[in-house]
């Protein structure tokens, strides 16, 4: 018999950002002991599919009904420092910017510094354009509950004014 409080981990909402926290398991390193750098986009996948789960946003139903679904559309990222095995790590997630189409989300992972200056030190810096496109791959509106999550954890001055 599983234990009944045995259920997947999940992040959480703190103010307006997302918190998620994982550990470097062996799996995820190259020869040279630190963190493969392509693992570095699971890991930030992970942390939006939650904070979307966390906002009560049923990706998997909206992509079965055919309203869309979301596609990077564009992404920047600045490796500041490895992470290496067992390490448990954080990734901080923030929506910055919110268009009809598009989303843009700023992620940070992070994990405890061994420094006393320091509590935690910054391993990467992600900009992640999300883009919600209908079957045929053309950019769509957003569903309009989907927005109205958003706006509740987005900072005002941030809202874009633009229709897409």
């Amino acid at each position: 018999m599983v234990p009944p409080d045995i259920i997947p981990f999940a992040g959480r909402f703190e103010g307006r950002t997302h918190y998620f926290a994982l550990r470097v398991y062996f799996e995820d390193t190259d020869f040279s002991g630190i963190v493969y750098h392509a693992n570095y986009l699971r890991y930030l996948e992970r942390a939006r599919s939650d904070m979307l789960s966390g906002l009560g946003i049923d990706q998997r139903a909206t992509h079965a009904a055919g309203e869309g679904v979301y596609a990077v559309a564009d992404m920047a990222l600045k490796f500041v420092r490895p992470a290496k095995m067992d390490d448990a790590l954080i990734v901080m997630s923030q929506i910055t910017r919110l268009r009809a189409a598009a989303c843009i989300i700023h992620q940070r992972v992070i994990r405890r510094s061994q420094s006393v200056v320091e509590s935690f030190e910054t391993l990467l810096e992600a900009e992640v354009t999300a883009a919600f496109i209908n079957p045929e791959g053309r950019p769509i509106r957003q569903p309009r509950a989907w927005m109205d999550a958003y706006n509740q954890i987005l900072d005002p001055d941030q809202k874009d004014p633009s229709p897409l």
